[in-house]
């Protein structure tokens, strides 16, 4: 594999959870109002000037991700998750003024306030609801209510629920391996893994995330999935489907938590397969449709069509928090039975939270991960899909509180804005349920 520009290395850090690499890590970047794509001025102007311009090859590049991350469909290819023209279910409207004032504690014991921290995470939108009904719900940036915005690896824990209610169906055998649904696997390392272990994200790959290294894995799958710009002389995969037939074994599959993106994709290849429908078509079919969605979501996809169940979901900020209701309210809204309730007891559950230990994630003490969801520690029992630069659907169903949120924070890897969301999101816990 040749190496990479700097140019890309950049790109692809800021895709998938690391510090901007070269000159640029030595810059402070543009704090939330300075970066503001209104400010900014992109993508204004008929045609915008030069300089202006958001394009493929600029916009995973901060600060031009403040206006793409809205506006994915005008530059990547997709693949439409319908809403099936049903009604939009209701969102009761509860607001409260003082949310924004309200004041917490960093671990360092700085204070801040709610608004302060959507600034300092470079927030796009954020909504929440309490009790079923939306007491905050807020839009900066490029985003709008009825605007999609880029869920990032969310998208996995939608692609892990649907696999886990296969599972509860008895269409998926959690147990077999992956080569008995994906023969071309076979030969792969994931050939003899299990479901489950994909699922769970504890197979043994080889298979590098480790973004400043210019040789490591994660570069030829960003360009196959076309996710970022191939060189002229690019020799490596073309889609999705052969980079994943090129993955081979390293270790022992169920001993460790290891967060790789591939196995969303290879689970997404074992649910097409075992129920001959598209990730998209059975995201509709199964969810979307039925949470009575305000708007289509959509999927990128490389140049064969295929999605991208690693990250690749767009969707409004209003259906994030559907879905994060239903989840709280044990798979049932919109007057049915969404997803089954043993499914999200089982996410609710966890993983086994040693194997998630040994990965280091210093910001989640006591958590673990199951069915592709991050997932708290019983006493504290909360649960939430996450994506790099800030994406979330947060669950507390103690609290009674779901929180989704979109952001463009410069900084991918969500160890860098969880010390000031978490502490946030607790102490709004704590505020909402003590009035």
């Amino acid at each position: 594999m040749k190496p990479a520009t700097r140019r890309q290395l950049g790109c692809l850090t800021l895709l998938l959870g690391s510090l901007m690499s070269g000159p640029a890590s030595a810059q402070t970047p543009l704090d939330a109002k300075a970066s503001d794509p209104q400010v900014m001025g992109w993508m204004q102007g008929f045609p915008p000037a030069a300089d202006k311009q958001v394009t493929f090859n600029n916009y995973l590049r901060f600060p031009y991700t403040r206006w793409a991350f809205s506006h994915i469909r005008e530059l990547l290819p997709t693949a439409t998750v319908g809403r099936a023209g049903t009604a939009a279910s209701p969102l009761p409207q509860a607001p409260r003024t003082d949310i924004d004032a309200l004041e917490f504690q960093l671990a360092d014991g700085t204070s801040m306030t709610w608004a302060q921290s959507l600034d300092a995470n470079y927030t796009d939108g954020v909504i929440v609801l309490h009790r079923g009904k939306v007491v905050y719900e807020r839009y900066m940036g490029a985003l709008q209510a009825d605007r999609p915005h880029m869920a990032f690896s969310v998208t996995k824990s939608f692609i892990g629920t649907l696999a886990a209610m296969l599972v509860e169906e008895g269409v998926l055998d959690e147990q077999a391996s992956v080569a008995s649904y994906v023969p071309e696997l076979a030969d792969s390392g994931f050939g003899d893994a299990s479901v489950r272990q994909v699922m769970d994200m504890t197979t043994a790959i080889r298979y590098s995330e480790t973004y400043s290294d210019p040789g490591a894995e994660i570069w030829e799958y960003s360009r196959a999935g076309n996710l970022i710009p191939r060189p002229a002389d690019y020799k490596g995969a073309t889609s999705l489907y052969a980079f994943l037939q090129k993955v081979q074994p390293e270790g022992q599959h169920g001993d460790a938590f290891a967060y790789r993106t591939v196995n969303s994709d290879v689970l997404a290849w074992v649910v097409q397969r075992a129920t001959g429908t598209s990730f998209a078509e059975l995201l509709a079919q199964r969810i979307w449709s039925k949470l009575g969605a305000e708007q289509d979501a959509y999927i990128v996809v490389d140049q064969l069509g295929t999605q991208f169940a690693g990250g690749g979901m767009n969707a409004s900020l209003r259906d994030m928090a559907r879905f994060g209701e239903a989840m709280r309210n044990n798979g049932r809204f919109n007057g049915q039975q969404i997803v089954p309730e043993a499914v999200v007891a089982d996410i609710r559950g966890g993983g086994d939270p040693g194997k998630f230990a040994s990965a280091g994630y210093t910001t989640l003490p006591g958590w673990s991960y199951r069915n592709m969801w991050w997932v708290a520690d019983a006493e504290q029992g909360m649960f939430a899909a996450r994506g790099i630069h800030g994406q979330t659907i947060y669950v507390d169903p103690k609290a009674e509180m779901v929180i989704a949120r979109f952001a463009s924070n410069p900084v991918a890897a969500n160890g860098a804005n969880d010390p000031v969301s978490l502490p946030a999101y607790a102490a709004l816990a704590k505020y909402l349920n003590a009035r």
